[in-house]
This record gives structure tokens, sequence and C-alpha cells, in this order.
């Protein structure tokens, strides 16, 4: 029987109620997927500029039969001995700077955060957080707190203070200034002075080194390593979310933090390390570890199963065989190139920036002025999927372009993307 696509719209209100949300004004009713290419129900196929998950490309024939070939022949928790979860996790480890060497696994993102929490609980005996203003860090209750793109309405809890990320081109202090990015960084002084002056105390700073959701941008030099340093000063500790900037998608370094001359105390990780299946980590030193472990055993039923880290081993395997890494850079720089152009003819964009393959594109209304063009933004969101291309919205003034393919994203599929970019903003310009 075939299911119309507002009988399918239907069926999902009423199955999964009002909370879920679609992308695109025209929701795609996706059926199969290949490497960066998306093809709905019609058999139309779609450039994927989207998705990070998919890491290695959607449904990446070695990721697959790794999953499948586990599955056949076990499946259980970590409670019994596995070679596969202690390779993977030296594997990972091994990726990640001396003393990063204790690997915990869960299922999402969210939970590898949740987990960091607790262990900066632990580490320190305080209860404050420290985040940027418009991160997303998860969905759990107290994640979620501080992940201020999906609070809407709401409000961090008492125990959380956020700090400007630094913004050097719409924010509060721009980078054509001297010292902008310091100005940005003192500003986790008056975090740590309102959590100690409220009895809370500092328990850990977290953040996005990509800053993805904030608006894009690497960490500005001086910027992480002044709030690292005062964090630890106040006694927390340090967490690096590594779920949307790691595994080599910012091109010049495998994990997006090694852009700040910095070592974090907690790495978490989570979406594209198992290209689709649900596998995360929090990675850490053995004295945190020892510490919480004093306090508290750990189990998590799925968490670090053994089909899961066959995929995430996988993972690795096509990273480094295909040098996707290298891709990233290289590719990046191209689309990077080609956007940077597209300036001169169109005034709308007022900014491309980024690293490897994450790539934002900021719309404005008036380059003087910077005015976010945020209904802009929205319709060329939606313009671009109606020609085929998926890419998404992001940052604090809700304007800027947000490009994050899978990493077989190649010279191709960077210019068609920009080729529909181009066509569209000449259709919005000319009304």
């Amino acid at each position: 029987m075939v299911t119309s696509k507002q009988e399918l719209l239907a069926r999902r209100q009423r199955a999964l109620g009002p909370a879920y949300h679609l992308f695109y004004d025209d929701p795609v009713h996706v059926v199969r997927g290949e490497g960066c290419w998306l093809y709905d129900d019609t058999g139309r196929k779609y450039l994927d500029a989207y998705n990070n998950v998919p890491h290695v490309g959607h449904c990446h024939p070695h990721v697959v039969n790794a999953i499948a070939a586990q599955a056949r022949r076990l499946n259980l928790n970590t409670r019994y001995l596995h070679e596969t979860i202690v390779e993977y996790a030296e594997r990972l480890s091994a990726t990640l700077p001396e003393g990063l060497e204790v690997c915990m696994f869960v299922c999402t993102g969210t939970e590898a955060n949740e987990l960091a929490w607790r262990m900066a609980q632990a580490w320190s005996g305080a209860q404050g957080a420290v985040a940027t203003a418009f991160a997303y860090h998860g969905n759990s209750t107290f994640v979620s707190s501080f992940s201020a793109e999906e609070l809407r309405l709401g409000r961090p809890l008492p125990n959380v203070k956020t700090i400007h990320s630094p913004d050097g081109y719409g924010g509060r202090y721009q980078r054509e200034v001297q010292g902008w990015a310091d100005r940005y960084a003192v500003h986790v002084d008056e975090a740590i002075q309102a959590l100690q002056g409220e009895g809370y105390g500092v328990a850990a700073v977290y953040f996005d080194s990509v800053f993805l959701c904030d608006g894009i941008w690497t960490a500005p030099p001086g910027f992480l390593e002044y709030v690292f340093q005062r964090v630890r000063a106040a006694g927390g500790l340090c967490i690096a979310d590594e779920v949307q900037g790691g595994f080599g998608r910012t091109g010049e370094h495998f994990w997006s933090f090694a852009f700040a001359e910095v070592m974090p105390d907690i790495v978490t990780v989570g979406k594209p390390m198992g290209n689709g299946h649900p596998i995360g980590a929090m990675i850490t030193t053995q004295d945190i570890a020892a510490k919480f472990a004093k306090t508290c055993g750990y189990f998590n039923t799925f968490g670090g199963n053994p089909v899961s880290c066959a995929a995430g081993a996988a993972v690795l395997d096509v990273l480094e065989r295909e040098g996707l890494q290298g891709n990233a850079r290289q590719t990046g720089a191209y689309l990077r190139s080609r956007l940077q152009a597209l300036m001169n003819k169109h005034d709308m964009i007022g900014d491309v920036r980024g690293a490897g393959l994450i790539t934002g594109v900021e719309l404005v209304r008036d380059r003087h002025t910077r005015e976010p063009a945020r209904n802009e933004a929205t319709l060329t969101l939606n313009r671009m999927r109606e020609k085929g291309v998926f890419i998404g919205l992001t940052g604090h003034r809700h304007n800027t372009l947000k490009i994050r393919p899978p990493m077989v994203f190649g010279r191709h599929e960077a210019d068609l993307l920009t080729e529909v970019l181009d066509e569209t903003l000449a259709e919005i310009e000319n009304g």
C-alpha cells in the first residue's frame, strides 16, 4: 500500500506527537542514501550537504558489513570480556593527546556529556557549569539546560552560566578591533565569580571548539587558553565536546580543539563515530576516572557493545584508507574559495568561514551594519531544498547557512552546491 506524504505526515503527528520537528517547509520523505546523496520516495536525488552523522558517507559498505558481521556473531554488554571494545578503545585513545586514555562508552553525545558532568562533579566537589550562550551539548535534563539552541523560551539552570562565543563578525566584539578575542575570553571570569558567589563553585566548562551552533568559528588565538586557565584555577575541568567537530572534519586536525594549544581534561564524542549506528564515548585521564570510580561504578546496557564498537572501528578504517581528513582539508578550502568568490556577486553574503568540511555563510541585509538577514536565510534554505541541495541554518543570529556534509563530499559536489546557492541568492535578490 502506497502512502502519500500528507498521509504519512498525519500518521507521524499522531504517533510521535508535536515535540518532533521536520526539516524544511516542505519535508522530504527520504528512503535511501549513498555517499553524500539521498533519494526520496519518488526517486529524486538530493545532495546532502548537511548531515554529519553518516560521517564517511551514507551506508558505507565497509561499515555496514562490519555491523552485520559482528551482529551475526555476538552482541552483549560490557560485563563480559570481549576484544572488540578494548581494541576500539585503544585505537580511539591513540588519536588523542597522551594522557587521554580511559574510554567509557555510551550510546549518544548527550550521554557522553552527562557522564562528563558526573565526572566533573566527582573531581571538583562543585556544582557549577560554564558554556557558550548558544551551544548545543545534548537533550538530557541537565545538559539541555546549557544547550541554548534547544532551550527556546527556557533558561539555563541557576548553576549554569553562559558566556559569549567568539563571534568576531556580528557579535559584541568584532575581529577588526585589536584584542577582540581577549575581550570575549575575560567574560569567563564573570561566570566563575557568579558561580562562586552563589555557592555552586566551578565543576566544568563545556565547549564545542568549532562553535557550530553558536555560528561556526574555530577558537581564535588565546581564547580557549585563557578560559582553560581560569576554570582550572577555580578547581573545574575543561570538557571538549567533539561530537560535531571531531574525527578529522576540520581537515587540519583530527580533533577540533587542536586549533588551540590546549589539552582538555575530558573529550566527548558521539554522532559520526558510528556512521549512523548509535555510539558515543567519554575519554579522560586515569586520575579523573579513578576519582569517579571511588564514588560509584558505571554501566551502560548498550554502550560499548561489540556491534557498536565494530561500527566505530570500521569508521576509523575508512577515514584512514580513503584519506578523508585530507579530503576535508582540500575540498573544504576549495568550497570556501568558491563561496567567497560569490561575495563579488551577492552583497547578501557578509562572511564565509569555517575549517575543513564545516562552513558557515552568514547572510546580512547590509554589509556595513551587518544586520542579519534572517528571513532571507530561511528562504535560502528552503529554496535550495527545492533545487535538490540540503543545507542547514545555525548561529545565535539565525542567519548563517550551515554546510556540513559527509566526509566523502568532493569538488564536483562543491561546484554543484555553489552553483545552486548562486542561483538561489540571485532569485531572492531579484524578488
